[in-house]
């Protein structure tokens, strides 16, 4: 994970509890996901000024849909 601020670190814990409730799976399957995929550190860190605005089921949409375009299975 690339370094970030105690806000950005905050919002990703929280995207990542919520992407893992929505997937039914763990926190840390849910974190290995995006990190693997490197969605955490080339989309939600860079672009956590604008996500964060977002709501989180639309949040959860957008990433579960980038995951999946990156081919990883669910």
């Amino acid at each position: 994970m690339i370094h970030c601020a105690e806000k950005e670190m905050d919002f990703c814990i929280f995207l990542i509890h919520k992407l893992a409730e929505s997937w039914g799976k763990s926190t840390p399957e849910a974190y290995k996901i995006i990190s693997d995929s490197n969605i955490l550190d080339e989309y939600i860190i860079p672009c956590f000024d604008t996500l964060h605005t977002l709501g989180a089921e639309y949040l959860v949409e957008d990433v579960t849909e980038f995951v999946r375009e990156k081919g990883v299975a669910l």
